[in-house]
């Protein structure tokens, strides 16, 4: 569970990305929880977005898919939305690290 910090110190991060994941009218499909978990074990930070055509809100997906991969949801504005998940694998100098 994130703390009100930690949530913040992610969401302005978040600003400068880049969004990555698109959701369409099929909705979370298998290709899309493989797509964002794949984007997470790389990044850990990641921005999408809820396509106008979609039946989810950007809500919806991002609960979805926080509790699907095992993710923290960070941010739904809109049509956009933030997952964080912490990924211990990868080098100590690439991960983001969390005020406490």
């Amino acid at each position: 569970m994130l703390t009100g910090k930690e949530r913040a110190q992610l969401r302005a991060m978040a600003n400068t990305i880049d969004t990555i994941i698109q959701i369409g009218k099929g909705g979370i499909t298998d290709a899309v929880v493989k797509s964002v978990d794949d984007a997470l074990k790389a990044r850990e930070l990641v921005k999408g977005r809820v396509l106008e055509n979609s039946l989810l809100t950007a809500r919806e997906a991002c609960d979805g898919l926080a509790e699907v991969l095992n993710a923290e949801p960070v941010q739904s504005i809109g049509s956009k939305f933030v997952l964080y998940r912490e990924n211990k694998e990868i080098d100590k100098t690439k991960r983001i690290k969390l005020v406490k």
